[in-house]
């Protein structure tokens, strides 16, 4: 009952109070890492990984942009730089059922700058103002940015400031900001969420700047404590590769962030929802590998972790696949956690 509350729950409830995300990642945030990661968290705001506006509009929107309801709260990342398409786009989001439009100001790919979108944006704030005021004139929705404190060698005072400015009078509901300049030359996407410094200072600033703003803050954030540490500066935090990595840090974000009392979820429900899922998945055409790529993780650390890694990495892709091999995997972390307790 819960659950279904909470899909039920209205749109404007996602920027209520303090919200956590995990953040949109291409080529890892796709549906069924968004249905592992609910399976943690009844809470937790979930992002697609970014969707190009051209590809959402003209796009098998099932391939594409489908969904289950059983995600939600799920938002929705556009990205492009031509505010005609972005608000069709975001229309087509809305209708599908997305609770928010989001666009993204702060990938530095090379493939993503040649569409003249991303963290290149940072060079022109009044476009993606302009971005921003179509979308909110698109849908009902909340539509927010994430952007990173500026680009090569901006003053990072300046850029951050114009971008923040520009996109709130356009009406933008939050601003998301990963705490490192991009550097649009010179260094790779993995380089760019590494090596550029982290100044979470400067997003400090800025929600002092603007203290009825939703301001949330991302970069090399990796514990639970560092995120409540977060929140006595910002509204919100959103963590990436350490969400991805290791899941269960997810189970203690429901109490620890909004309070709900409610037990979350045994690990063997959450492996028999996961084992259901993908043989649904696997019934529709799909592959068990799909699926099971994004468990990898799960047992960081644990007993048994290695055997479960080896299991899903080598027998997920073999023809005939199903979830008897997420079982078997499962099985060998039991043994692993018996022998060390014993």
């Amino acid at each position: 009952m819960q659950r279904n509350n909470l899909e039920n729950s209205t749109n404007a409830s996602i920027y209520g109070g303090r919200v956590f995300a995990v953040a949109p990642m291409i080529d890892w945030t796709d549906r069924h890492c968004r249905t592992l990661h609910r399976q943690f968290t009844r809470h937790a705001l979930l992002y697609t990984e970014m969707i190009v506006a051209d590809a959402a509009i003209h796009g098998n929107r099932e391939r594409i942009l489908g969904f289950s309801a059983q995600e939600h709260p799920v938002a929705l990342q556009l990205g492009g730089s031509d505010p005609a398409k972005l608000a069709a786009a975001a229309g087509i989001g809305e209708a599908l059922g997305y609770r928010e439009i989001n666009l993204n100001v702060g990938c530095p790919s090379d493939r993503v700058q040649s569409g003249t979108f991303g963290a290149c944006l940072m060079k022109t704030p009044r476009l993606v103002a302009d971005c921003v005021a179509a979308m909110k004139q698109s849908v009902a929705i909340p539509v927010t940015v994430k952007c990173r404190i500026g680009v090569d060698d901006q003053d990072i005072e300046q850029a951050l400031d114009d971008l923040a400015g520009g996109v709130f009078e356009a009406g933008s509901d939050a601003l998301w900001v990963h705490a490192r300049k991009a550097w649009l030359k010179g260094l790779s996407p993995k380089e760019n969420r590494d090596i550029p410094p982290l100044d979470y200072d400067r997003v400090y600033r800025l929600k002092q700047q603007n203290p009825s703003q939703f301001i949330g803050i991302n970069g090399g954030i990796q514990t639970r404590d560092e995120a409540l540490h977060h929140l006595n500066h910002v509204d919100g935090v959103m963590l990436g590769r350490a969400a991805y990595n290791n899941p269960f840090m997810l189970l203690d974000v429901d109490s620890a962030i909004y309070g709900d009392a409610q037990q979350p979820a045994a690990i063997e429900a959450i492996i028999d929802h996961m084992c259901i899922y993908a043989d649904s998945h696997i019934s529709q055409g799909g592959r068990l590998s799909h699926v099971t790529r994004h468990m990898v993780g799960m047992f960081h650390g644990a007993a048994g972790a290695r055997r479960w890694r080896q299991i899903l990495s080598t027998e997920a892709n073999q023809p005939n696949a199903n979830s008897a091999i997420i079982r078997r995997a499962y099985e060998a972390v039991q043994m692993g956690l018996a022998e060390q307790a014993a």
